[in-house]
């Protein structure tokens, strides 16, 4: 049977077609992770977050052979922005997916499509339409996990915590608000929070890989979220945040390290992170690969 096109469904939420594709990402990096930059945590992250345009999830793209998926075309929070995911022998829907992201996903004309550097023949694909390479790039890198995982300790009185033990989305809205160098003190709104839930509501997440290090006085005060299934060999870190108050004290790689090490007690080989931070490379990570921002600039 021929390969048939077919647009991702327009209801917003984890509905019966997102778990299509979750599985298709989780298929197409079964045997070898090919796709690091866009594991099935990324998108069930993308589908938390309230910055997902959900009036544009029909222009989703979706490629199958017999009614199984082979290809994505997607947008992470809006069109503008493009990811390419096709499993390697269906590599020759390359072009197809590029005509479609021209047309159908690019944002008042502009688009970019992110390559592996080491994707010759969809660097060359682009290049004949109109791509150019830019200076934005994204990077992922990669801690192997076994008995040489580094080991952490804790300062005196701080300890670890799941969101599995201690669900407070206060705590939880706190420690990334702060993280992220915002300004003040973090809105507790019933609106802002029930956010927060949301970002810990998706179907395969696990709350005992949400890992959060809190100070003496109870305050969540460093946080890293893992994504792992059970029987996978490797796992995402995202996100992770240390409150500004309390870095350099060894509490970011607490948390990472101990979602890490959670990973590895249910079957995972390897983590992935998509950063160049030299935090990571510091606490056991390693290089693994490099994307490009390819910019649409016509003919």
């Amino acid at each position: 049977m021929p390969v048939v096109f077919k647009n991702y469904t327009s209801t917003p939420g984890f509905t019966p077609e997102y778990e299509r594709i979750h599985r298709f990402l989780l298929r197409l990096n079964d045997l070898e992770v090919v796709n690091e930059g866009f594991l099935w945590g990324r998108w069930e992250w993308m589908f938390s977050l309230p910055y997902l345009d959900t009036s544009c999830l029909h222009t989703i793209g979706i490629w199958e052979d017999a009614g199984k998926i082979v290809a994505v075309a997607t947008f992470e929070q809006k069109p503008g922005d493009v990811w390419l995911c096709v499993e390697p022998e269906y590599a020759h829907l390359k072009q197809e997916m590029l005509q479609y992201a021209m047309q159908y996903l690019s944002e008042e004309g502009k688009v970019r499509v992110l390559i592996a550097d080491n994707d010759r023949q969809l660097q060359q694909l682009a290049a004949g339409f109109g791509f150019r390479p830019t200076q934005e790039r994204e990077y992922n890198a990669v801690i192997p996990i076994g008995d040489s995982l580094p080991e952490y300790t804790l300062p005196e009185g701080y300890r670890i915590v799941s969101l599995a033990e201690e669900l407070d989305l206060r705590q939880y809205n706190r420690v990334l608000w702060r993280g992220f160098n915002h300004e003040g003190e973090a809105p507790e709104a019933e609106e802002k929070l029930e956010s927060r839930r949301n970002e810990l509501s998706g179907p395969h997440g696990d709350l005992n890989l949400k890992i959060a290090v809190a100070a003496p006085n109870g305050n969540f005060v460093a946080y890293c979220g893992m994504w792992h299934l059970p029987g996978n060999d490797y796992a995402l870190v995202e996100p992770v945040a240390t409150d500004p108050d309390y870095r350099m004290k060894g509490l970011g790689k607490a948390a990472v390290l101990e979602g890490v090490r959670r990973c590895g007690e249910r079957g995972a080989k390897q983590a992935f992170v998509g950063s160049s931070q030299q935090f990571y490379y510091s606490i056991g990570f390693r290089p693994y690969s490099t994307w490009t921002w390819w910019k649409y600039s016509g003919h």
